[in-house]
């Protein structure tokens, strides 16, 4: 098929990526000439590991344009990729959405063929139904279901392994308006043997927010029994892997640390918990996964306060900017209250992290940026913010070391404490 793109952040440009790897050709659209222009040279404008590789193999499959979307009126199939951010309420800034909706129909209007508009931003339950359609309707003049075909297919992609869990999906959701829609995406999807789940739009939207927001309080939860573990003495990745072993439990997100970050996890909690203010529904789990988050990244601080009981003029080693391993994303990364905090304190920051410097320099110009992880280690302490595989190379002989994220060499340390170990 021919497939466009509307918006090439994260989730756009990996899923353009993606589809050209699966022999489609893609057209993605963007208001930020930067980026496009990076596209087309085979440069991915972020870090995603095996995402330049793509854009290089399939350069005659995807390509780029700032053209007012005009590129879609080739095209069979557009995927609405835009961003919808958080206002300071935590509810979700729509209007990028709306906006591109508005230049879709436009387009659409002068389109003689049946054309599917597919929702992949993630939004509130309602959102495709009750704003996207009318919007489709109100501006094309033409009838969705009929002229127009609608679906909301969510995402499901991990930072770092965005590509694989594209290609290798747990599930696929097609939430659809009509009957031609559903088949329409059910063609794109026909070589892949995941599950694939159709049903209502507001379904589909529901199923990410639940999704993650379990995730999210899977995490939170581990994190509190893991506190209590620190007091009793016990390890709370002992108690991990034998709650992991029951089936019903799993083992994955049951590591203990600093808590979660990111663009997924902190944005969709925030915007549940608003929303449910909205409808007037009590929230008090998914409240609590918040107010756990917000407070784990601190206990690594009270733990370097009892060895560094006066913190000013002290210099603090962070290994670790990103908001996890393998991507340049800090966005809600645990690194950034602890930083805060510990220049309120008075401490020299001496950091390092293998990608996301560049990104973090935004926000900490003044703090000291390493060019190699052993810089860091020559601080009167080392704090563990995020789990790089390099980390688990260094040698912490003789170093004082807090660990947020669980690195077993560091505790050849001649002090190592972890958060919940």
């Amino acid at each position: 098929m021919n497939i466009s793109i509307i918006g090439t952040g994260y989730v756009g440009l990996v899923t353009g990526a993606c589809f050209a790897e699966l022999g489609h050709t893609v057209i993605c659209v963007d208001i930020d000439p930067e980026k496009i222009q990076k596209i087309n040279n085979q440069i991915a404008p972020i870090y995603e590991r095996g995402l330049e590789q793509l854009l290089k193999i399939h350069k005659d499959k995807i390509s780029a344009t700032t053209d007012n979307y005009s590129a879609l009126i080739n095209t069979d199939v557009t995927f609405l990729c835009v961003g919808t951010p958080s206002r300071k309420d935590g509810s979700l800034e729509i209007s990028y959405l709306e906006e591109a909706t508005k230049e879709i129909s436009s387009i659409l209007k002068q389109k003689q063929t049946w054309h599917l508009v597919v929702v992949k931003s993630t939004v509130l339950p309602g959102t495709t139904q009750d704003i996207v359609l009318p919007l489709l309707e109100q501006h094309t003049r033409k009838k969705v279901g009929i002229d127009i075909g609608l679906a909301m297919n969510p995402e499901f992609l991990k930072e770092g392994v965005a590509i694989q869990d594209f290609l290798e999906p747990d599930r696929i959701v097609i939430g659809f308006y009509d009957e031609r829609s559903r088949t329409t995406l059910r063609e794109l999807y026909k070589d892949f043997s995941c599950p694939i789940l159709e049903t209502s739009l507001s379904a589909a939207e529901m199923i990410k927010y639940a999704s993650n927001t379990f995730l999210a309080t899977k995490i939170s939860f581990i994190n509190e029994i893991g506190n209590m573990c620190k007091k009793l003495g016990i390890d709370t990745y002992d108690v991990a892997e034998g709650m992991g072993l029951d089936k019903r439990i799993g083992r994955a997100f049951l590591n203990s640390g600093i808590g979660w970050g990111g663009s997924c996890f902190p944005k969709d909690v925030d915007a549940l918990i608003a929303w449910a203010k909205e409808i007037k529904q009590p929230s008090r789990i998914i409240e609590q996964t918040k107010a756990v988050n917000i407070d784990q990244p601190h206990k690594l601080i009270k733990i370097l306060q009892k060895h560094l009981p006066r913190l000013e003029g002290k210099t603090i080693g962070i290994l670790g900017l990103s908001f996890k391993p393998d991507t340049d994303d800090i966005r809600e990364s645990r690194a950034i209250p602890i930083i805060k905090e510990l220049l309120k304190s008075n401490a020299r920051i001496k950091a390092y992290d293998p990608k996301a410097m560049k990104n973090f320099k935004k926000l900490f110009p003044t703090i000291e940026y390493c060019h190699k992880a052993t810089d860091v280690l020559c601080s009167d302490a080392v704090l563990i913010t995020t789990k790089w595989k390099e980390f688990t190379t260094l040698n912490y002989e003789g170093k004082l070391v807090i660990d947020g994220r669980r690195i077993i060499q560091a505790k050849n340390a001649k002090i190592y404490e972890g958060v919940c170990w």
